[in-house]
């Protein structure tokens, strides 16, 4: 008799945890495969930090066949889901397809940036969601520096050392500040014209930064930002974004060459593909993670709408903290349902947050005790640590290196702007250009769309012809919370 089939799509924060517990829970008793478009499990959290040149882009990644036993990893994108027939279609890295059958099946597909129906933003601005927008924005913020240095035009100079952040959440604050640290640290080496120096905007319609957190929190953060130097814009936005700059809503223009959208997420659009009920984009799930109708299936992560048991007629935030919990969970309902035992509702305790601010500074409150200053940054380095399922010595090594050395400020020219669109819905995945007329057999083939099209290497006036992962569904209507 054949053992279960077991399907796990995605491995992010819930997917990667859901795999590590059925890997243990299941062994021997069932198959378990993980589909992903990678082959390493990204920990966001310190995805800033890559971007500052704090810390080396694989010391985030966390390899999944290396950390995943008696799971068999499948590198390639879900395109789509049949219930009825219980399969999973997928695109693999070079455009081949496959298919993969389950008898139990666990959506942890995540979430890409949400987009908003603002002129010129998906041409112009850039997300924070994935390893390529993280090396890109490195490497591009590096290069407006120099730039300006060698420049001669002192508009140009200071539109190059202006970068605007829209949105201050989680993300947003933290690129800003590691932002200032790393352009302070650029110009020691590069300085510019006389009377020029970086200029870091951050932007939010809320009253004050980091909005769902505690006020003190929120105030230590602010306090930190302005006093490094970040003009900080509460209940502004971006109205319209251009080549040259970005109109304000309060109607400012501001000149810059860089713009970072971080303005939050939203579910990865293979779950509303589904045709299950969903909530805001996610889909509708039991407190056991189980999806109604379907007692194969089960979601958990960004993608799933879990019931909030201490807030009746409340769903969990999308946060990492809840998805990796979720995935806990997921696993073992999954591995409980194999054998006919009782699965388990979804409860979580909030442990607090930790927020890093570059530098000794952050704010954090675990255990809901408010805390700032070094001491705060202590514990929000001791809980990244605490947190990373690897890695561990290798970003504490970085961290020691970067307290006692000087940054490199060097372009690696690894991504280019057009291969990190922000319309997209594998964040994870760099765009590829068509092949070049007068390749030979066994090159590397070009990226293929979802119809089966090649991707074709467009510039950046024309962002509705998205290649492979393809463009993700703009809402005519922005969802409750947009900035």
């Amino acid at each position: 008799m054949s053992r279960p089939r077991i399907v796990i799509v995605g491995a992010g924060f819930a997917g990667y945890r859901a795999a590590r517990t059925l890997s243990r829970a299941a062994r021997g008793r069932a198959d378990v495969t993980l589909l992903n478009p990678t082959d390493y499990f990204l920990y966001l959290p310190l995805l800033p930090q890559v971007a500052a040149g704090i810390l080396e882009a694989r010391r985030v990644t966390v390899s999944l066949s290396g950390t995943l036993r008696d799971v068999r990893l499948v590198l390639g994108e879900a395109g789509h889901v049949d219930l009825d027939a219980r399969t999973v279609h997928y695109t693999d890295p070079e455009g081949g397809t496959g298919t993969l059958a389950y008898d139990r099946l666990v959506l942890a597909a995540g979430s890409v940036n949400k987009l908003l129906p603002i002129p010129g933003v998906a041409e112009h601005a850039h997300g924070f969601r994935g390893l390529p927008e993280a090396l890109y924005l490195r490497d591009h913020v590096t290069r407006q520096i120099e730039l300006a240095a060698s420049g001669d035009d002192p508009a140009t100079c200071a539109a190059r050392c202006t970068f605007v952040v829209v949105g201050a959440g989680y993300t947003g604050t933290e690129v800003a500040a590691q932002g200032q640290l790393l352009t302070d640290a650029l110009v020691r080496k590069h300085p510019p014209r006389r009377g020029v120096r970086p200029r870091w905007l951050l932007l939010d319609l809320a009253g004050r930064v980091l909005p769902e957190l505690d006020r003190r929190l929120s105030d230590t953060a602010d306090r930190v930002l302005r006093g490094r130097g970040v003009e900080v814009r509460t209940g502004t936005s971006v109205k319209e974004a251009t080549r040259d700059g970005v109109l304000l809503t309060d109607g400012e223009f501001v000149d810059t060459r860089t713009l970072v959208w971080c303005v939050g997420v939203r579910p990865d659009p293979l779950a509303e593909s589904l045709g299950l009920p969903m909530e805001r984009g996610r889909l509708l799930v039991e407190p056991t993670l189980r999806v109604p109708g379907r007692p194969e299936v089960f979601a958990c992560g960004d993608a799933a709408a879990v019931p909030d048991l201490d807030e009746p007629g409340q769903y969990t935030p999308m946060t990492a903290q809840h998805a990796w919990r979720q995935g806990k969970v997921a696993g073992q309902n999954v591995a409980a349902s194999l054998t006919g035992g009782e699965l388990r509702s979804y409860r979580h305790k909030d442990l607090g947050f930790v927020v890093d601010l570059g530098g000794v500074q952050a704010a954090a409150n675990p255990l809901g005790v408010p805390l700032s200053g070094p001491l705060a940054g202590a514990v929000t380095r001791g809980y990244h640590l605490a947190a990373m399922p690897g890695n561990r010595v290798r970003v504490a090594a970085d961290w020691l290196l970067d307290a006692v050395l000087p940054r490199q400020a060097v372009q690696l020219g690894l991504v280019r702007s057009w291969s990190v669109p922000l319309d997209t819905a594998s964040p994870e995945l760099v765009r590829m250009p068509e092949a070049p007329a007068g390749s030979q057999p066994g090159d590397e083939p070009a990226a293929k769309a979802p119809g089966g099209e090649p991707a074709r290497d467009r510039p950046r006036t024309a962002p509705a012809a998205h290649p492979a992962p393809g463009p993700v569904k703009r809402p005519d209507i922005p969802s409750e919370g947009d900035q």
